[in-house]
C-alpha cells in the first residue's frame, strides 16, 4: 500500500521553463513524507524518530516535467525496504492530484535514524519498525 500526500508546488519551485526545478522537487518529496514520519510518528508515541532522520541516498527519475499550476500534485509513498538501521521509501509523483494523473517522477530515498546527541546513526527500535510497517500497510 502507499501513503498518499498532496503537495502544492509553489511559483518559486519552477525553473525558467515553468517546470519544477530538481532541487525543489527533492524538497517536495521531503514535504510529502513529513506528515507520516514526524506528525503520525509523534501521535504514535515515537519521540526519537522525528528528532533525527538523515537521507543516506537519493535517486530521482524523471519521466516528464511537472509544470507549476494552481493544483496539488499527488505523491504516493511506499516502504520498499526495511532494515535494522535504515529504510527505503519509494515515490510515484503524479503531475496532478488524482491517481489517474500521469506519473511524472519516480524516486527513492534511503533514510536512517540518527542520534543528534551522539551525532551518530542508530538502529531502528522495534516500535519504530512496527510503525513503519503498519503506516504503509494501513495507507
Amino acid at each position: 500500500m502507499s501513503y498518499i500526500s498532496l503537495i502544492r508546488p509553489r511559483w518559486s519551485d519552477m525553473d525558467v521553463y515553468g517546470h519544477v526545478n530538481h532541487a525543489n522537487l527533492v524538497t517536495l518529496l521531503e514535504e510529502a513524507r513529513i506528515p507520516l514520519l514526524f506528525g503520525d510518528a509523534v501521535r504514535a508515541g515515537l519521540t526519537e524518530l522525528p528528532k533525527g532522520i538523515v537521507v543516506v541516498k537519493l535517486a530521482v527519475h524523471y519521466r516528464s516535467p511537472i509544470v507549476v499550476s494552481d493544483q496539488d500534485i499527488r505523491v504516493e509513498i511506499s516502504l520498499k525496504d526495511l532494515k535494522h538501521a535504515s529504510f527505503t521509501l519509494g515515490y510515484r509523483v503524479h503531475d496532478g492530484p488524482a491517481g489517474a494523473d500521469k506519473v511524472a517522477v519516480t524516486a527513492e530515498t534511503v533514510l536512517a535514524p540518527f542520534d543528534t546527541g551522539t551525532e551518530r546513526p542508530r538502529r531502528l527500535t522495534e516500535d519504530e519498525r512496527a510503525f513503519l510497517e503498519k503506516g504503509f500497510a494501513d495507507a
